[in-house]
């Protein structure tokens, strides 16, 4: 993971990303560089827009339409559901103040 950390910070500091600057951004920041992992980084960016890569993977992706628009037969099911355990809740905090009050009288 630092490998690609040390490619993303030359990319924002407007840097060129090659072997040479891995390996001193690695050093600068205590890691021992791997020659073969750094190869392979270099070569698997090369040609790659780190921007657009960037901005794709922060996009929030959209609910498929299918998956967004539920049925309408089961919302009325849903808030019984919902209704219930409320009502669920209620009597258990009610059993919970009964037991505090025959702790403390």
């Amino acid at each position: 993971m630092e490998y690609v950390y040390a490619a993303l910070l030359l990319h924002a500091a407007g840097k060129e990303i090659t072997e040479e600057n891995l390996k001193a951004i690695l050093e600068a920041a205590g890691v021992s560089p791997d020659e073969a992992r750094i190869k392979a980084l270099v070569a698997a960016l090369e040609g790659v827009n780190i921007d657009e890569v960037i901005e794709k993977a922060a996009m929030p992706v959209a609910a498929p339409v299918a998956v967004a628009a539920a049925p309408a037969a089961e919302a009325p099911a849903e808030a019984q559901e919902e209704e219930e355990e409320e009502e669920e809740e209620e009597a258990s905090e009610e059993e919970a103040l009964a037991g505090l009050g025959a702790l403390f009288g």
